[in-house]
């Protein structure tokens, strides 16, 4: 946003710079979000329902003996499908659809590829995210907000300057905005077991607007 002088407005203050500044931190994760599961089809509801659960109960079972909490596994989500062909024009019966999704916890960053090997071993199907997190995302985010902050400080400062003119210490009007871009958790893009997958660096992004008195 180009920086403005404002003299009598309505809804901001009077003789005042106005700038925006951005914040960038950036930060390891600590944190793994897995979402994998299994999806199963058949002609009648209940095989197919009892083919995943079978299947499921062993992603489960093995994923506990890796050392994983219990409750750090937890259903994502489950659903039962009809599906349909279409046969000149025609909507004919299939089958079912049955499938259920866990979302697997990990306090760490090095295990993802373990679990997908060892979820598929034993019956997954399907792997639909992979998310890397910090456990200290709340500080992070408030470093790059303070960022975002001391920019736009700096920016009204050289305004000023290239005015000749005294600046207030203070603004008289702060407000966060949306950054521009850029998600702050990291999606993992490699979603193959045989893939290394690399967590990367989580961002995390602010903005702001500020209003300076000048005189």
């Amino acid at each position: 946003m180009i920086p403005e002088l404002n003299g009598k407005s309505g809804g901001t203050c009077d003789f005042t710079i106005e700038v925006t500044g951005t914040g960038e931190v950036t930060a390891a994760p600590n944190r793994t979000l897995i979402t994998l599961g299994a999806v199963t089809e058949g002609k009648e509801v209940l095989p197919a329902q009892n083919e995943n659960a079978e299947k499921m109960n062993a992603v489960i079972d093995a994923l506990v003996g890796l050392g994983i909490p219990r409750e750090n596994i937890r259903t994502e989500s489950f659903s039962i499908e009809p599906q349909y062909d279409y046969v000149d024009g025609r909507q004919v019966f299939r089958g079912y659809k049955v499938t259920h999704l866990l979302e697997v916890a990990l306090s760490g960053v090095d295990g993802a590829g373990t679990v997908i090997d060892t979820a598929t071993a034993h019956g997954a199907n399907t792997v639909t995210d992979i998310t890397f997190l910090s456990s200290e995302a709340a500080a992070f985010a408030a470093q790059a907000l303070q960022a975002a902050v001391r920019s736009a400080q700096t920016k009204a400062a050289g305004i000023a300057a290239a005015l000749g003119v005294s600046l207030s210490a203070v603004p008289c009007k702060v407000e966060e905005i949306s950054p521009d871009n850029g998600p702050i958790l990291f999606k993992a893009a490699a979603m193959s077991a045989t893939t290394p997958i690399a967590p990367g660096q989580l961002t995390f992004k602010a903005a702001v607007r500020a209003w300076y008195l000048f005189a």
